[in-house]
């Protein structure tokens, strides 16, 4: 075993005393509040993210409009940094309007975005998850959380390469920025949270250094747009429309 992996043990760490569950039926209400605010934001989020990629079909003549392009873009910047929100498909919506003249700043708003995920990602407390595990009266799930919520990063990173069965699962943590950076451009991601939901836990986590998970983030989103740009390659669709 490599040294680095072998300093990658179980890291010692006292089991911290975790608050009593509140009673049932209020755990349960909190559960049932939380899951209502969930559904009203899911559905907002679709009318959003359909009303928005209409919209940017719709007008691909303004794209002379600096105005006009920048709203877009942020507006594509801001979707793509929700979790669940099929983003992707309202870039290439953006590249096949615009073309390859703006691929960079598709790729620019792409990596902000997923940047932006991250970064908020990075301040979600890990107390209110476990909070919420203890209404649903998960104790060793909420112990796990709040042993893993004591460790500073690198500990994080070993504790969960502790977990993990080595055998068949210790290179999740080892190539965790790969594995970031192909999550991020599997089709059909948002299932499993989208790119934005993808970068939020990867910030909630604590397991990536900043300055590397912005590089992976940049590198992963770069080849679509770039090639669109360097070589001219067109959306099967926008060739199609021609």
């Amino acid at each position: 075993m490599r040294p680095r992996l072998a300093a990658m043990e179980k890291p010692a760490i006292a089991r911290p005393a975790l608050p009593a569950p509140p009673p049932l039926k209020v755990g349960v209400m909190r559960t049932l509040g939380r899951l209502m605010l969930v559904a009203v934001l899911a559905v907002a989020l679709h009318f959003l993210f359909t009303w928005a990629e209409g919209w940017i079909r719709q007008n691909d003549y303004g794209w002379a409009m600096p105005g006009l392009l920048a709203l877009v873009l942020v507006i594509y910047a801001l979707l793509i940094a929700i979790p669940f929100v099929p983003g992707i498909e309202i870039g290439l919506s953006v590249l096949a309007a615009g073309g390859a003249d703006i691929a960079p700043l598709v790729w620019l708003a792409t990596a902000t975005g997923l940047t932006l995920a991250y970064v908020l990602g990075c301040t979600v407390p890990l107390a209110w998850l476990r909070r919420v595990l203890l209404d649903l009266r998960q104790i060793e799930a909420a112990q796990l959380v709040a042993r893993f919520e004591a460790l500073p990063g690198k500990g994080r990173v070993a504790f969960v390469y502790a977990l993990l069965p080595r055998k068949y699962c210790g290179w999740i943590v080892r190539y965790r920025y790969v594995n970031l950076a192909v999550l991020i451009n599997i089709p059909g991601n948002s299932v499993i949270g989208g790119g934005g939901g993808i970068a939020l836990l990867s910030g909630v986590s604590g397991m990536f250094r900043l300055p590397l998970a912005v590089l992976t983030i940049a590198l992963a989103t770069a080849p679509v747009p770039m090639a669109i740009w360097l070589f001219g390659l067109e959306l099967p669709w926008v060739a199609g429309g021609r």
